[in-house]
C-alpha cells in the first residue's frame, strides 16, 4: 500500500491485517515503485498524490516495465477524466475517499482472484498500435491523425481483436448508453476509420461480418 496520509494508512492497514491481508506500508511514490519492481505482490493500493513521484507515474512505470501486479488507486481525486487517466494508464480499479472499507475489501479481493495477467497499456493488432495514454495510433512508423470519435471506435475494436462486435456494441461503447440516434452511424464511422488505417496501407483490417457487425483481424499487414 503507498498512501502519505499516514494515519489513515495505517488504520487501513491494520483492517486489511484483520481481513487476512499481509501489507506492506510506504508513503512515497519512488519508495512504492521500488517495492513494486522488487517484490512479488497480489494487489497495490496507490494513492494517486504522492510525494516524489505521483501515483500516475507509479502505474506507467509499472506497466512499462512489464509489472502486471493489479493495482487499485485509492485517492480523494474523484474526477472523471481522473479515473479515465488512471486506467489509461494500466490501473485495474478505482476507489475514492471517503470510502467504506468493507467495499475496499470486497475489491481488494476481487483484484487478487483475477491474479495478474499481461494488460499491456499500448494495444497492438497486427502492425497497428494505438496508446489510450498519448492517444497516438501507428500503422507500423506512419503516424495516424484521427477524430475523437475515430479514436473511440478503434481503442474498441482493438481491446476485442478476432471479436465480432455489434453496432449495438459499438454504440453503447463509443457513443453512449442511452444513444437513441440511427445506428447507420456506425457505418460511416467505419468507412471514415477504413480510409485512414486500411486504404493508404494497402490491407483491410476492418472486416464486415454480414448481418452480425464488425471484426478486427491483425491480418493482412501493411503492404507498403
Amino acid at each position: 500500500m503507498v498512501e502519505d496520509e499516514v494515519r489513515l494508512a495505517e488504520t487501513v492497514r491494520r483492517g486489511l491485517v484483520a481481513e487476512g491481508f499481509v501489507v506492506d506500508l510506504v508513503h512515497d511514490g519512488a519508495e512504492g515503485l521500488e517495492h513494486a519492481r522488487s517484490r512479488d505482490y497480489d494487489v497495490l493500493v496507490l494513492d494517486i498524490m504522492l510525494p516524489s513521484l505521483n501515483g500516475y507515474d507509479v502505474c506507467r512505470s509499472l506497466r512499462e516495465a512489464g509489472v502486471w501486479t493489479p493495482v487499485l488507486m485509492l485517492t480523494a481525486k474523484d474526477g472523471e477524466y481522473d479515473q479515465v487517466d488512471a486506467f489509461d494508464l494500466g490501473a485495474d480499479d478505482y476507489l475514492t475517499k471517503p470510502f467504506s472499507f468493507v467495499v475496499l475489501v470486497a475489491r481488494l479481493r476481487a483484484l487478487v482472484r483475477r491474479g495478474a495477467p499481461e494488460r499491456p497499456t499500448v494495444l497492438k493488432v497486427g502492425d497497428l498500435t494505438l496508446d489510450p495514454a498519448t492517444r497516438m495510433v501507428h500503422s507500423g512508423v506512419t503516424e495516424i491523425d484521427l477524430t475523437p470519435r475515430e479514436f473511440g471506435l478503434l481503442h474498441f475494436l482493438m481491446r476485442h481483436p478476432g471479436d465480432v462486435v455489434s453496432k449495438l456494441e459499438i454504440l453503447q461503447a463509443v457513443w453512449d448508453l442511452n444513444y437513441e440516434g440511427d445506428e447507420n452511424v456506425v457505418e460511416v464511422y467505419v468507412g471514415y476509420l477504413r480510409r485512414k488505417i486500411d486504404q493508404p496501407f494497402g490491407r483491410q483490417s476492418i472486416q464486415t461480418v454480414r448481418g452480425v457487425g464488425y471484426r478486427l483481424s491483425g491480418q493482412g499487414a501493411s503492404q507498403r
